[in-house]
């Protein structure tokens, strides 16, 4: 279940993604893979592993004087991370929003978008806090994204559920493709809440062979819906993973807004070597401020 071997062969390399990317006509950041080779784009600057992501091997560089030694750095954490020392480097977008696409594909070459995901809140590059539909977006601005990434997706015969993820620019309303995750997120709940689609049944039937029987203009979406990351971590210690058994564990209680998914229990261990997020909170409402109160009396019940 999920897309070819080859799709996540070009879009597991960030460096080959932006080559699909380009053809496709989606719009990419200048970058390079040497110092040589990005002398032309102005600082501050972002190195990248060309191999991973999770903000494993990010470095922002302000001026020349750092970045030999962020290479150096980005490379080593890369490696460790991933196997894999592969860098690139491109402009730093100082005042940028994380807004991502959800598609679907099929094998007959259907290919739909199920409107985007607003993932700015973000902790150490890793997402905290996500919601649909995005307050920023225009309908136009909310067109060019979705029809970009449903380009893409055509590019490279895109099958199966996936996210083809975006830089957006406040100051501007410039955008720019990040990356392509070809699997289900984390964040996909709240999708799911504003559209009414179940996208795991829609990867099983799509695997099975079926067309997807949606058509684009068909697909509406209603209301708000925020997911929150539950994690164990020590506040007191730079949120750094909270490690041991968990002697007690409350969830609120589910309903038509809200919903928690997790896979642990009382008695469950927090270990080192994993991510410590051990739940995800999701509520729905019918405006944004509805869904806020949702999560935030469901938190209390924590």
């Amino acid at each position: 279940i999920g897309p070819s071997p080859e799709a996540v062969r070009i879009m597991g390399d960030k460096i080959e993604a932006k080559k699909y990317a380009k053809k496709a006509g989606v719009p990419i950041l200048p970058s390079g893979k040497t110092e040589k080779s990005i002398k032309d784009i102005n600082y501050p600057l972002l190195i990248k592993a060309a191999a991973g992501g999770g903000g494993k091997g990010m470095r922002i560089v302000e001026n020349e004087l750092e970045l030999k030694k962020s290479i150096k750095l980005a490379k080593l954490e890369a490696k460790t991370a991933f196997g894999d020392d592969r860098i690139f480097i491109e402009r730093y977008v100082k005042s940028a929003r994380h807004i991502e696409v959800q598609i679907l594909g099929d094998q007959f070459g259907n290919i739909i978008h199920l409107g985007e995901r607003e993932c700015s809140i973000q902790r150490r590059h890793q997402k905290i806090i996500e919601e649909a539909p995005s307050l920023r977006l225009s309908k136009h601005l909310r067109e060019q994204l979705t029809d970009a990434a449903v380009a893409l997706a055509q590019q490279i015969n895109y099958e199966s559920a996936g996210t083809i993820e975006f830089l957006f620019d406040d100051q501007s309303n410039d955008f720019w493709f990040l990356e392509m995750n070809t699997r289900l997120q984390v964040e996909h709940p709240v999708t799911e809440m504003v559209t009414g689609i179940d996208l795991v049944e829609k990867m099983i039937t799509i695997a099975a062979g079926e067309s997807l029987n949606l058509q684009q203009n068909k697909i509406t979406t209603s209301g708000w819906a925020l997911e929150s990351r539950i994690y164990a971590e020590d506040p007191y210690r730079e949120f750094m993973p909270s490690i041991g058994r968990l002697t007690k564990y409350r969830t609120p209680a589910s309903s038509k807004n809200v919903r928690i998914d997790t896979g642990i229990r009382e008695g469950s261990e927090v270990s080192m070597f994993y991510d410590p997020m051990i739940a995800k909170l999701i509520t729905y409402g019918n405006t944004r401020d509805e869904a806020i109160q949702y999560m935030l009396r469901a938190i209390d019940q924590y």
